[in-house]
């Protein structure tokens, strides 16, 4: 572990390697789990915004789920989720013509019908941010639906921090970007 500023950062995010395998995966990790993907409390009000832009994209069982339950849900701890459908699928859901879940507020920006690409923590996986009171914890989240993505980050020979950049500038900013960049140029 090593700190920047307020985080505290695992060390894997710069020794490991990743890149999403979607056409091995199948976007398993948006279909399978226990919970939604966490949101911030900013990303509820956006989400409450810009879901009838993204209800056309929506699947059926998505639609009921966000009906049924909101466009989030907040947990018995306070944090925020996306709903799931039945326990498992997040509710924004869809999956393309070869059976690979991917997602409406991903689809919705890219077709340009919203300014939001969807929530960091989704953006920013594997790696997960904790946020405590004086510092925010930045690690990797090792899930063996990904082992392929493990093994294509390592022929593509691409670290953690690369393949989620964007992400973490994102979430951090540039400053904090270019201080991991100098980070990990130890590491090598």
């Amino acid at each position: 572990m090593f700190q920047l500023g307020k985080t505290i950062v695992s060390e894997e995010i710069i020794q490991k390697d990743f890149v999403c395998n979607l056409s091995a995966c199948k976007g398993a990790c948006c279909i399978d789990g226990e919970a939604g993907a966490p949101l911030s409390e900013e990303e509820t009000k956006i989400l409450e915004d810009i879901y009838p832009k993204v209800k056309p994209l929506l699947r059926k069982e998505g639609i009921e789920a966000i009906e049924n339950q909101g466009v989030f849900i907040k947990t018995e701890i306070g944090e925020f989720e996306t709903p799931l459908i039945d326990g498992a699928d997040c509710a924004y859901v869809i999956f393309n013509d070869k059976g690979t879940a991917l997602c409406a507020l991903e689809e919705a920006y890219n077709q340009k019908v919203t300014s939001f690409k969807k929530p960091v923590s989704c953006h920013l996986y594997p790696v997960r941010v904790k946020d405590y009171s004086e510092f925010s914890a930045v690690n990797y989240e090792k899930w063996d639906i990904c082992d392929d993505a493990c093994a294509l980050g390592k022929e593509l020979q691409v670290p953690i921090y690369k393949f989620v950049k964007d992400a973490l500038i994102r979430k951090f900013g540039n400053d904090w970007y270019a201080e991991l960049e100098k980070v990990a140029e130890t590491y090598q």
